[in-house]
This record gives C-alpha cells, structure tokens and sequence, in this order.
C-alpha cells in the first residue's frame, strides 16, 4: 500500500527528496503536517470560530494537527503524535461527532470496513458536512471533508465505496469522538 511517507522517500530516487520538497514548500508533506503557508481553510463562515489559541486550548496538539492544520493519521494504528483513535474497530450503534464541536457527523449504521486503514462511512448526516477541492497531496485533485459548523478537516471522500452512494467518507478518528446509543 503506497502513503505519504512512501511517496515522499519514492521521490528521493528522482531527486526531489525533503530538500526539494521543501523548496516547494511542501518538506513536511510525508509527515502528515503541513507548513502554515500552505494550509487551505474550508470555505466560511462558521457559526463555531476560534482563534488558534483557543483551538489549542481544547483539542489535544494531535487533534489540533487534523482538525486545523489538515494532518492525517497513520493507516491501521490511527495514530498521530502519539494519540490514538479507536474509531476504526468501533462496531456499537450510536452518532460520530466532531471532536472540535460535537457536531453529529456521521451515523453507525453509514459505517463500513473499506480496508483501507481509516473509519470509512458511504454518508454523512444530513448537512453535517461541507466539501472543497484539496490539491495539497502533489497537486492531485481529491475532495477534502470538514465540518459544517466548525470547519475542522475530517479527511476526503472517494468514489470507491459501496451502494447506496457509492462514496467512501475516509474520515480520521482523531477528528471524531463516537457517542452510543
């Protein structure tokens, strides 16, 4: 399974390795994080705003690097940081909520085992969601989800998942707290 980390050492051999990157101002791209001038902000007014001081103060510096700087966690561990997510094996009904806000996002009964590493859901709740076009992984075009009412970025949705929607919600679990029925 290729990552960013691969991608990132695969482009050492082509000569454009962290160094080059770097100069792109992508160098801390295969870390999951990205530098400050090339975060993209989802599209706004939300009616949750904080400062990035205030963010801080309530996410743990993990949730923070997902919610608000775009990081993703590592495939199959959902770790980040040293933080983990037990999402990806949660199999009980209930609603996963923004973990910025509490906003209900996605329902149990939408979830799924895409295998590919992350929680995976074919439909978020009604209106809990907004999208963006996302070229920050080697200007390739994939469609970024956040939080309607926070804005917090949650991963990206894909056109591989199953019926009804044929949408694969590939969401980070440090994005989302789950609450049981």
């Amino acid at each position: 399974m290729i990552s960013r980390r691969t991608v990132t050492l695969g482009l050492g051999t082509l000569g454009l390795g962290t160094l080059g990157l770097g100069a792109l101002g992508l160098g801390t791209l295969g870390s999951g994080r990205l530098p400050s001038a090339a975060r993209a902000d989802a599209p706004g007014p939300f009616e949750i705003t904080k400062t990035e001081e205030e963010w801080r103060a309530i996410l743990t510096p993990a949730r923070y690097a997902v919610l608000r700087d775009h990081a993703t966690e590592r495939a199959f561990t959902n770790e980040l940081m040293g933080e983990r997510s037990p999402l990806l094996h949660e199999d009980r009904p209930g609603t996963y909520v923004c973990a910025g806000c509490g906003n209900p996002l996605y329902r149990s009964e939408t979830k799924y085992d895409s295998r590919t590493g992350w929680p995976s859901f074919w439909e978020a709740i009604e209106g809990a969601t907004g999208t963006q076009d996302d070229y920050r992984l080697f200007f390739m075009r994939r469609t970024e989800v956040h939080c309607a009412r926070c804005g917090g970025h949650l991963g990206h949705i894909f056109d591989d998942g199953p019926p009804p929607t044929g949408k694969r919600h590939c969401i980070n679990g440090l994005a989302m707290e789950f609450l049981p029925d």
